[in-house]
């Protein structure tokens, strides 16, 4: 099993180009099912998730062209069998997201129950809502046996925002017959990205970007091309890296409407300074990181909840950032109740931190960190630890690290870029 080995402390620096949005790049690859007509995609990010999907959806019988950069080309020209391979499926949990587009082009799918991060109970019940209301049967025993004819529009409304449920939903009704309307819709910007590239192939999808999406049917979809939007996670993931060590990191090319709620927290809660400057966004060198009390100095908090909330894919990164800034700051994650435990890695690194509960965490700060043998739990927490070990004193290995090749592409050459020391081992 390979592991990182990491000498910290260093002084961190440079420029960083964010790679394409895995969150959007899952569902468009598995949208590539609804048309018989040759798409190609570029910024797609080279990680294991995407890799686990495309070897999904190799094994239905879609032509996969090989890359070229972070281009490749994909034909759904037939749709070999309408069944998942559960090895697959059991090291992905967005698997989940070719149930709408395999039902609306073979009209039937068995899925094996899908994997993923161990964050926490994750229900599928929502996605089972939007397609039974398009007219699909499902049953369930050891997996899903999901059957349909044409799929028909309806008026939807989701028991919560979840955002491949969204996505799922959005995949099924483009090619139902009629009107479908998504109430209490995700809004996350990989959401808008799947509805974009539909809309490129001819798809009629209205209120992109609100919790409300009405789409109106059509007979077939077009290919062609699209690029992916770089990804907001990973910016939030570099400007926690930057505020902790030290040195300034320009990171290219990002969208500024993505980053609004993600730039409120790092740079008003916990005191990150940082600039737009061309179309970069500037992390500067010599922070010095306070955590900002509320009104009357009560102790500030940090949540997330649905777009355009701040996305609880950040909310590890923030938790490390919080441990080297002056204050106190409770942070609640409110949507996963197993995504704090990886605290206590942290704890034996050094921080102040006090686990309320499976959601609530306090962080003390600043604390010095030290250096540790760790095992990423998953992708997210690891990317968080993978920050800690950089700004720690002394040596850290990190090993399960093919949970954070799921969602981090090249990351050990990214950050050797930027100067740190860092090594790939078996």
């Amino acid at each position: 099993m390979n592991r990182f080995i990491i000498e910290g402390g260093q002084r961190l620096g440079g420029s960083v180009i964010p790679s394409g949005n895995k969150n959007a790049a899952l569902p468009i690859l598995a949208a590539s099912l609804l048309t018989d007509q040759p798409i190609t995609l570029h910024n797609v990010p080279r990680i294991g998730d995407v890799d686990t999907m495309l070897r999904l959806l190799v094994d239905l019988g879609v032509e996969v062209g090989g890359w070229d950069g972070n281009t490749l080309t994909l034909h759904a020209r037939r749709v070999r069998k309408a069944a998942l391979d559960a090895a697959l499926c059991k090291h992905i949990r967005a698997s989940i997201l070719l149930a709408g587009p395999v039902l609306a082009r073979c009209g039937e799918l068995q899925l094996p129950l899908p994997g993923g991060d161990v964050i926490g109970r994750r229900r599928v019940d929502t996605h089972l809502l939007a397609l039974e209301a398009l007219g699909a049967e499902v049953t369930f025993g050891r997996g899903f046996e999901m059957r349909a004819g044409r799929l028909r529009g309806a008026d939807i409304l989701l028991d919560e925002a979840s955002v491949t449920a969204t996505e799922n939903g959005i995949m099924a009704a483009v090619l139902a017959k009629g009107t479908t309307v998504i109430r209490n819709a995700a809004s996350e910007p990989h959401v808008q990205d799947l509805c974009h590239f539909l809309g490129r192939g001819g798809a009629r999808i209205e209120g992109i970007g609100s919790n409300t999406l009405t789409i109106v049917g059509v007979d077939r979809l077009s290919g062609g091309e699209f690029s992916i939007c770089p990804d907001h996670t990973e910016i939030g993931s570099f400007i926690g890296l930057g505020a902790v060590t030290a040195g300034e990191l320009r990171i290219r090319g990002v969208q500024p409407d993505q980053l609004r709620m993600i730039l409120l927290v790092f740079r008003d809660r916990l005191g990150v300074k940082m600039r737009f400057d061309d179309g970069d966004l500037v992390i500067e060198d010599g922070q010095e990181l306070c955590i900002q009390p509320d009104v009357g100095g009560a102790v500030a908090k940090i949540d997330d909840a649905p777009w355009p909330a701040f996305p609880a894919d950040l909310m590890s990164i923030a938790l490390v950032v919080a441990t080297q800034a002056r204050g106190t700051v409770l942070i609640h994650e409110k949507m996963f109740e197993s995504r704090l435990y990886f605290v206590d890695k942290l704890i034996g690194m050094g921080a102040q931190i006090i686990l309320c509960d499976p959601h609530r965490c306090v962080v003390v700060g600043p604390s010095r960190l030290t250096g540790q043998e760790l095992t990423s739990p998953d992708i997210r927490a690891g990317m968080a630890l993978l920050i800690a070990t950089l700004c720690a004193d002394g040596r850290s290995v990190i090993g399960n690290i093919g949970q954070i090749d799921r969602g981090y592409e090249r990351i050990e050459e990214k950050l050797r870029g930027l100067g740190a020391h860092i090594e790939r081992a078996a």
